[in-house]
């Protein structure tokens, strides 16, 4: 193969996964001292996630005609958030009732060992209700939700201080270039930042596969194996139908993603692509505003593979505890996720969390059998990431279809691997070779992509 090959992004991260992989099943003590390598760079992401964000919500909103725009954006925004998680949840029910990988495990849940777990149930018991999750939506300063990191917050601020920005009209321009300038800032220390993207994934991959081995793989490979499929199902099968009524082909965008979906599988978050999955698809076509509205709070509200899991996970553990659950049961623990799931971020071992705090609540299903998945848990998780990214990215293109604010002739020209057009705007392309030459993956000052 050509130089030009290997030197693609996603190639090296496949290779990343690869060798990774190899490492940890033959010396799995050094896979497991890598560990440190997926967690740098999970932290350098981190280091631009909230400033990205904050500005690019910010700047969306700034740049929005109105607030009746806004409105319209936000509110559609939430509906297919609302209706495509409850299709995940249910299409994870289903198949975990069908397929019943917990049937015969005859665990009893007094009998197993919850320390390993206890740092989980501890997070779960500060879990709230629903009042509490309104409340904690707003931060207790602006300072403060940047430096956590906490995505619903960084949201909430960045969207009154957008509407601020833009109820001042001309006077708020200085603001507004001042924060277009940071941006492109950030996004030249993410380029820098994702020059080790491979390294990453190798060093985060070993790890995995040299402490839990390919053992634990086996012995839940039953549940893993249909966690996998359905997400597989979920993607081609219901975004794919939703992809088509839009106008647009899934394999082509999945195509297009793809140096984030395997940044992804390596790094298991979907954290670490959302900036630059952000600026993919502004170059695809779809209006600055709505991009950088939607992304972030689809992170927060639209966590389709997360969904998945809960309802799979939920069920399996009732299935090999022998916990009788009525079919009234699986319909209250499908609402009680309806709503828990919303507060899921793209962070690994934050569906553990939340998992954990919809069973207590419950308290119909034993929470000590959550620690049967501890062993593919972590596997389970790039799963769940992959599928919340490309949720994530099939939602904005819908969204921007149902709003008008997605320049379609780009879309269709660049899905199917053409420039775009010379009467369109020109906009940078963002090849993996400027990623790894520290270049900005951005765009320059676009006008209005759907006029």
């Amino acid at each position: 193969m050509s130089r030009n090959f290997f030197g693609r992004l996603y190639v090296q991260v496949l290779l990343g996964v690869i060798a990774g992989g190899l490492l940890g099943y033959l010396y799995p003590k050094l896979g497991t001292d890598l560990k440190p390598l997926g967690d740098l760079f999970i932290r350098l992401i981190k280091m631009v996630f909230a400033p990205v964000i904050f500005a690019m919500v910010v700047l969306g909103i700034a740049r929005m005609e109105s607030l009746k725009e806004l409105g319209r954006v936000g509110a559609r925004a939430l509906i297919y958030f609302e209706v495509m998680s409850t299709f995940a949840l249910l299409l994870g029910l289903i198949v975990v009732n069908v397929v019943q990988p917990g049937v015969g495990m005859n665990v009893d849940p007094a009998h197993l060992d919850t320390k390993s777990i206890s740092s989980y149930t501890a997070a779960a018991a500060k879990s709230t209700g629903f009042v509490d999750f309104l409340l904690n939506m707003v931060p207790t300063s602006a300072i403060d939700a940047l430096a956590k990191n906490d995505i619903l917050q960084i949201l909430v601020f960045g969207t009154m201080f957008g509407i601020a920005l833009s109820r001042m009209g001309r006077h708020a321009k200085p603001v507004v270039d001042m924060l277009e300038a940071f941006n492109t800032g950030m996004f030249m220390v993410l380029g820098m930042v994702m020059r080790i993207a491979p390294i990453a994934a190798f060093g985060a991959i070993a790890f995995t596969v040299g402490k839990y081995g390919l053992g634990s793989l086996l012995s839940l490979g039953q549940l893993m194996g249909s966690m996998y499929l359905t997400c597989i199902a979920f993607v081609f099968i219901v975004l794919g139908a939703v992809s088509r009524i839009c106008g647009f082909s899934i394999w082509k965008f999945l195509k297009f993603i793809r140096e984030e979906i395997f940044t992804v599988l390596g790094t298991s978050s979907s954290e670490s692509v959302v900036p630059q999955l952000m600026k993919k698809l502004e170059y695809l076509g779809v209006s600055k505003p709505v991009v950088g509205l939607v992304v972030p709070s689809g992170v927060t509200f639209n966590p389709d593979g997360q969904c998945i899991y809960y309802t799979m996970a939920a069920i399996f553990i009732a299935q090999a505890t022998n916990t009788p659950l009525s079919l009234m049961d699986q319909l209250v623990v499908l609402g009680v996720l309806m709503i828990t799931s919303k507060g899921s971020a793209g962070v690994t071992g934050s569906g553990f969390i939340t998992l954990a705090a919809t069973l207590a609540s419950m308290g119909k299903i034993p929470v000590s059998g959550m620690v049967l998945l501890l062993g593919v848990d972590r596997f389970m998780s790039e799963a769940r990431a992959i599928t919340n990214t490309i949720g994530n990215g099939v939602g904005t293109l819908v969204v921007a279809r149902w709003v008008g604010a997605v320049d379609k002739s780009r879309m269709n020209r660049i899905l199917d691997g053409q420039a775009p057009a010379p009467e369109q705007e020109a906009l940078i392309v963002p090849h993996e070779h400027d990623v790894r030459e520290g270049v900005a993956v951005g765009l320059a000052k676009t006008r209005n992509a759907s006029a």
